[in-house]
């Protein structure tokens, strides 16, 4: 019972601090994450990261890229595909390279500099969803492509620490637990893909309209939910991001008579209660351990976090025939880090590969780079005309 209280304490809080954050003009986003630093272990030490609150975030991220997805037009995100793979894939080698190289001239080994490249490659795009909401901005040419490519980014990611973790292997660096075979991997991630397409086109209309003839309260909201949960689930089996499979849950139903109905119940759901934890449990990731030892790599390797995905991305817009402030937006959503970097840093911690300082200040990059991230994409956004979805 004890947890009661904490996610009351979180909920107060970041309500305040939501409310705090917009008067300022920021996004309301920006304050929760500040909340989970302050009550965490970086500061006051009061909440930790433990199983619940990991729960309650895991399942907070779930129902906001449903949301993202319920909000999101799958035509304009398949016109946009292409762009969106250019915009992952330039993503993706930007920060390796990038990463890379400043992390072997600061003094790690080879193998080291080019583990923590991969952990840079990958973008959460949870963060950037919250705020493109906020600026009424998914349904947008540019929005579409962020959601496009963030797509793409997961596959790429978990490619890379497949390689990363046989490349440990061949050098005799044992990483926690087994990993299937890459080509099983991708076996699955391609029959979860044409799942999917089945979902959306039959599935989803099917269970949607038989909810509605049941004699059940809330039966469409539940009936949302079910699948919504159960495509973050298969979407976790396969090795993707849960949120992958709960954005594309939300177009799935999205496609059905039912969305504006679950907008309105699925949301103040998600806001009331799991979504503020789930930004909390950013800040809880982040310790001043080995702080002052660090400082110099954390502030270098920061910036270059957030250019490399600037950069990378923004070059991949440019390519793909955006204009400048079009490839700036698209460029700043990708910045945002999360659970694949965590991951594969945590990977690199348990098989030795980093020690307990550098791992510190990897997850403390991590969570710096997604704080900056809603920042630099609410000022990309003001400065791009608003225009309706292309």
């Amino acid at each position: 019972m004890a947890f009661l209280g904490t996610l009351c304490l979180i909920l107060v809080l970041t309500t305040l601090a939501g409310n705090f954050a917009n008067r300022l003009g920021v996004p309301a986003v920006i304050g929760e994450l500040l909340i989970g630093i302050i009550i965490g272990p970086a500061l006051l030490n009061w909440v930790q990261l433990n199983s619940l609150v990991s729960l309650f975030a895991d399942i907070g991220v779930v129902i906001l890229m449903f949301l993202g997805g319920l909000e999101s037009n799958l035509q304009l995100l398949m016109k946009y595909l292409k762009p969106a793979i250019v915009v992952a894939t330039s993503g993706v080698i930007f920060p390796i390279v990038m990463m890379g190289l400043a992390s072997w001239w600061w003094g790690f080994t080879p193998l080291e500099a080019l583990f923590i490249g991969v952990i840079f490659s990958a973008t959460s795009v949870s963060i950037s969803v919250a705020v493109l909401k906020e600026y009424h901005a998914l349904s947008t040419r540019e929005g579409a492509t962020i959601l496009g490519a963030a797509v793409a980014d997961d596959i790429m990611g978990v490619i890379l620490l497949s390689l990363m973790i046989s490349l440990l292997a061949s050098q005799g660096i044992q990483a926690a637990g087994s990993q299937p075979a890459l080509g099983l991997v991708l076996l699955e991630q391609v029959a979860f893909f044409g799942g999917t397409y089945i979902v959306v086109k039959w599935i989803a209309p099917y269970l949607m309209h038989l909810s509605e003839r049941l004699v059940m309260a809330s039966s469409v909201t539940i009936m949302s939910m079910v699948i919504c949960l159960s495509m973050a689930w298969l979407a976790d089996i396969v090795g993707l991001s849960g949120a992958i499979g709960a954005f594309f849950a939300g177009i799935a139903v999205a496609h059905t008579p039912y969305r504006a109905v679950l907008a309105d119940h699925v949301e103040p759901l998600g806001n009331a209660i799991f979504i503020p934890v789930f930004f909390v449990s950013v800040g809880l990731n982040m310790t001043l351990d080995h702080l002052a030892d660090n400082l110099g790599i954390i502030v270098g390797l920061t910036v270059l976090a957030c250019l490399a995905k600037l950069l990378g991305c923004g070059l991949g817009a440019r390519l793909s025939g955006f204009d400048l402030k079009s490839s700036t937006v698209i460029g700043t959503g990708m910045i945002a880090r999360g659970e694949m970097g965590l991951i594969t840093a945590q990977i690199g911690h348990q098989a030795g590969l980093l020690g307990g300082a550098d791992y510190s200040a990897m997850i403390l990059v991590i969570v710096l780079a997604t704080i900056i991230a809603p920042l630099v994409l609410k000022q990309a956004l003001k400065a791009m005309p608003q225009t309706a979805a292309e």
